[in-house]
């Protein structure tokens, strides 16, 4: 039996099949292997369960909240029951609203472009830019930026002294006024990670929420990494809005969530304005219109909403759940501790932590080799051993700056290194798996990392485009 027939074989093992679980990859040094697909914390392959489910519904494709015909009133109950099985998987509030967007990052702009006047928004440094860069948009927003804490003790504690020093509001988060009726403070926004998308470090949500509340601010959770590894629940974690991605959750078709809250998203003007978010226009007699627009989750959904998206979000959800979260986390603990006691018994490889070698953690972890410059060993795992991995800075610049202890400013480009092989860089290499991942492609994983560190590349690379890349034979 063949390389790839074994793998493909043993892909058994993974308790929620995915797509490409078949697929072979050629290898520069001959032949061929299953692909190990290791880079879920980007895109996660899809569901066998949700690429099929949505092949089943794609015939019955039609326009939603539009049209009197079947496959149009087909189309707007499935998009409305998804968002209602979205809701159960987050441990919704009854008055809870779930908007669909396009992904984690369009979720957290869309909540920046809703914020009351004068909002207070405090995020760490270690966020995604997607959690950390929407914020500054509107000039009337004042961003507090928290150093990296090294414990979760110490996240909480870093959020109670910044909170306490703003100038106070009220516990609903609205402003309130002195004694002459002047306002001194607008509201206060947390924004926090659920876990960390270089390190895979839980971070203590509801602590941090509860700090929150505490000082009359309310808290958006982002769930991009947490939700496919671990159960979420709005309501348990006491938080006001969670975003995440479908291409993270096993349903790569382009759409999003932000869910929460529903009084920001009411008082605001719609994110974009057309049809859809509008119930009512008119011409006014001075030759302009009035809109009406919705207050319901439509009011942040104009335009003809990806119903494709947004079904195989709640597949991924159903999948998840059916399979059972205890089973499914307690499987991926056994690959996390596999795969770092591997990379423990390699002097040369350091792992990249915030909280410790003990704190908890998802499928993500990130590590630099000595002697190698991180796209370099990226690039042997992937030609010389069909494994995909991630290289770079991940998105998330000043937390890897802060973990490879460089200067600020010291250049490094997310996803693009520039250095050649053996030169030292600012950048990183990032193995993630979850629920579809086999047994053999961790293993694979850690056996080509001992190999690489030992005895070498077997291949030689150049740098091209700012990558590294296998050089012609």
């Amino acid at each position: 039996m063949s390389v790839s027939a074994v793998a493909a074989d043993r892909s058994v093992c993974a308790p929620l099949p995915v797509l490409g679980r078949d697929v072979t990859v050629p290898l520069v040094t001959g032949g061929e292997a299953a692909y190990a697909a290791l880079d879920y914390a980007a895109s996660a392959p899809a569901l066998q369960r949700v690429w099929d489910d949505v092949a089943a519904y794609a015939p019955y494709y039609g326009s939603v909240h539009r049209g009197a015909g079947y496959l149009s009133q087909l189309s707007t109950d499935l998009f409305e029951n998804s968002r209602k099985t979205i809701a159960d998987f987050l441990g919704c509030r009854a008055d809870d609203q779930v908007v669909f967007t396009r992904s984690t990052t369009d979720s957290l702009n869309l909540l920046a472009a809703v914020l009351p006047d004068r909002t207070q928004v405090f995020v760490f440094e270690t966020e995604h830019h997607a959690s950390l860069l929407p914020w500054e948009q509107r000039a009337d927003t004042a961003v507090t930026y928290l150093n990296a804490p090294r414990t979760p003790q110490q996240a909480v504690a870093i959020l109670e002294q910044a909170l306490a020093e703003r100038e106070p509001c009220s516990a609903s988060g609205d402003s309130v006024k002195s004694g002459g009726g002047a306002q001194r403070s607008g509201p206060a926004l947390v924004c926090v990670t659920g876990a960390s998308n270089v390190t895979g470090e839980l971070w203590p949500v509801q602590e941090l929420a509860a700090a929150a509340h505490a000082h009359g601010a309310r808290i958006v959770l982002d769930a991009a990494q947490l939700a496919p590894h671990h159960p979420v629940d709005i309501a348990e974690l006491d938080v006001d809005w969670v975003a995440f991605s479908g291409h993270k959750l096993y349903a790569p078709f382009g759409a999003g969530v932000l869910a929460g809250r529903a009084d920001w998203l009411q008082d605001a003007e719609p994110y974009l304005a057309g049809g859809g978010a509008s119930r009512k226009v008119s011409r006014r007699a001075d030759g302009g219109v009035d809109v009406e627009w919705h207050t319901t989750a439509a009011r942040h959904e104009a335009g003809s909403p990806n119903v494709i998206g947004a079904y195989s979000i709640a597949s991924a959800c159903r999948a998840l759940t059916e399979a059972g979260f205890d089973q499914l986390v307690a499987r991926e603990q056994a690959l996390i501790a596999r795969v770092r006691a591997g990379l423990a018994e390699v002097p040369e490889v350091n792992v990249l932590s915030l909280f410790g070698d003990d704190a908890p953690r998802v499928g993500v972890i990130s590590f630099v080799v000595e002697g190698w410059n991180s796209s370099h060993f990226a690039a042997a795992l992937s030609a010389e051993y069909g494994i995909g991995v991630r290289d770079g800075l991940f998105c998330a610049h000043p937390l890897v700056r802060t973990l490879l202890g460089s200067e600020p400013q010291e250049p490094g480009e997310c996803g693009a290194p520039e250095a050649a092989p053996g030169e030292r860089s600012l950048n990183a290499i990032r193995v993630s798996f979850g629920a579809g991942t086999p047994d053999e492609h961790v293993d694979r994983f850690v056996r080509a990392v001992k190999e690489l560190v030992a005895d070498g590349a077997r291949w030689n690379y150049r740098t091209e485009d700012g990558r590294c890349v296998p050089a012609s034979a």
